[in-house]
């Protein structure tokens, strides 16, 4: 590879040493400094014409000074007479840099991403290559070919050699929007998954957020205040009591049922249609003194083609609920961002009891809707949270997961957790593609092993950013047994040397053997599979 130049960025040159070490060649030499008023300075000391040029940027603290430091260097390579240029951003501060303003949020917000990716064309570049893009839609910002690399089979690689029993194991998603990343490694293990996702419970108590779920209920079997529905409706009830009797004689109109609400007057939301006509056959029955089943005199006149005692098990097996995966769904409170009992006093009724108005029934700690069943419970929760950033094309997932996080900390916010999947007395791997803050991960941590009863916890997911104290406090954590990541964002040395938990794969191997079959032209779909040890 004698046409061959690699340049390191400030960012992350022990990635580039690892690289250069496995391609057997030395880095390239470039002087990068700063003026006094922080401006930028590049200054290219080999020569490069007609050279293939790779700059490896990875993430750092300092996002623009990183994106501008890549930047001059393209236009510097540009100028020097390369053949190609090649951007290698394996982790980029936050996913992709820009690439929570992948979509506009307002109708006069700006999309930051792309105006990134028009800064890289303009600059020079002719290709990039990343790792794990948050949103890959994002690779159609650019006007150049971009490599979306995996380190799925990197990690599926360690998982068979290094877990025990993993072939027993579940693999789980700490939020809906990492769901095909999870079931992808799943496949690729042929293992079962999971899903865990957070709601708040009940945080705007003015009125919006319980408006916009009365408007979804009342809006789920409507119609009571139609009086030929009613008619109809008794109608059908008489004849389930009653079939031989005549009802070709019109019927006085019945009393119009009024609207139930449960923002106005506090009942709750009417009920399904089959549930009103059910309800309203059987109170019917009970006001003329008759049972609800047909008399035996019925009974004897339709005709029979299975015996008494099968037809008896037939309709009762029939309405036995018999779900065996109802048993895996589970939920549970989470009080700034920790798992807490059932008994807990509620932060946001205690914090607010002077005013707030709660339903008939409930209870100080406890919704109104806690003596549903879990997916009724969490599909409540879900209607409570619906914002109106979501009109503008659905919420971002990073910027749902920033917010998440930002509620964990708020003490007078509590949140329901629900893990759908049976983890109980297996090892669960928690995935997603970055770790930062560490307040969902810990969550997802203590409601699999508390809750569910699994047995050992591996956090895993691609970059490591760990903010602030993100790795010490999942350190500290002992729903969590071992933290994986890669090293395609710099960890301090000292860090990973005083974690018992943490474990770094490498990942310049992968980068290495990307960078060499560009520069020969050849594919890298290889790179995407998985190969069995």
């Amino acid at each position: 590879m004698r046409r061959v130049k690699i340049f390191s960025g400030s960012s992350h040159p022990w990635l580039v040493d690892a690289i250069c070490e496995r391609l057997g060649i030395q880095p390239a030499t470039c002087e990068l400094k700063k003026f006094s008023n922080g401006e930028t300075s590049v200054s290219i000391t080999t020569s490069i014409r007609d050279k293939d040029v790779f700059i490896v940027q990875s993430g750092s603290n300092t996002t623009n000074d990183t994106i501008m430091e890549l930047l001059i260097m393209i236009a510097a390579c540009k100028g020097g007479s390369a053949k190609s240029i090649t951007a290698v951003m394996p982790k980029t501060q936050r996913y992709f840099p820009y690439s929570r303003q992948s979509k506009k949020k307002s109708h006069r917000g700006a999309i930051a991403a792309r105006l990134f990716a028009n800064l890289l064309s303009v600059a020079g570049i002719n290709h990039v290559i990343t790792v794990d893009l948050h949103a890959p839609p994002t690779q159609g910002f650019f006007g150049k070919p971009v490599d979306n690399l995996h380190a799925e089979p990197l990690i599926a690689r360690w998982i068979r050699n290094h877990v025990t029993g993993w072939k027993e194991a579940v693999v789980v998603s700490k939020n809906p929007g990492g769901s095909k990343r999870v079931t992808s490694l799943a496949d690729a293990l042929k293992l079962n998954f999971g899903i865990i996702t957070t709601d708040r419970r009940r945080t705007t108590m003015g009125g919006s957020s319980m408006l916009d779920m009365s408007g979804y209920l009342d809006r789920m079997g409507d119609g009571t205040s139609d009086i030929n529905h009613l008619q109809r409706s008794e109608t059908q009830a008489e004849a389930a009591i009653d079939p031989t009797a005549d009802f070709e004689q019109p019927r006085e109109a019945s009393t119009p049922v009024p609207r139930l609400s449960a923002l106005s007057n506090g009942h709750h939301p009417p009920m399904s249609m089959p549930i009103r006509q059910a309800a309203g056959a059987n109170s019917l029955a009970q006001a003329r003194g008759i049972d609800a089943a047909p008399s035996q005199s019925h009974r004897a006149q339709i005709p029979r083609s299975a015996p008494a005692d099968e037809s008896a098990t037939v309709g009762s097996s029939a309405d036995e609920y018999t779900d065996e995966r109802a048993r895996e769904v589970i939920t549970g409170r989470l009080v700034q961002g920790h798992l807490v009992d059932d008994d807990h006093p509620s932060p946001v009724l205690s914090t607010m009891s002077g005013s707030v108005a709660t339903l008939p029934g409930d209870t100080i700690g406890a919704p109104h809707y806690d003596d549903q069943d879990p997916m009724t419970s969490s599909f409540m929760s879900h209607l409570s949270t619906v914002t109106s950033h979501n009109t503008l094309g659905g919420g971002n997932a990073a910027a749902e997961s920033d917010d998440d996080e930002e509620g964990f900390k708020n003490p007078e916010l509590e949140h329901t957790i629900t893990l759908v999947g049976n983890v109980k007395d297996r090892t669960v791997f928690i995935m997603d593609d970055l770790i930062d803050q560490c307040g969902s991960w810990i969550a997802a941590a203590e409601t699999v092993v508390k809750r569910g009863g699994a047995k050992k916890v591996y956090c895993i997911a691609t970059h490591g950013l760990f903010g602030y104290d993100s790795l010490e406090r999942m350190e500290e954590c002992e729903c969590i047994d071992f933290i994986v990541v890669t090293n395609t964002y710099p960890i301090a040395p000292e860090r990973i040397k005083l974690s018992r938990k943490l474990v770094v794969l490498d990942v310049s191997n992968l980068l290495s053997e990307a960078i060499r079959r560009n520069h020969y032209g050849e594919s890298i779909s290889q790179l995407f599979q998985h190969y069995q040890d």
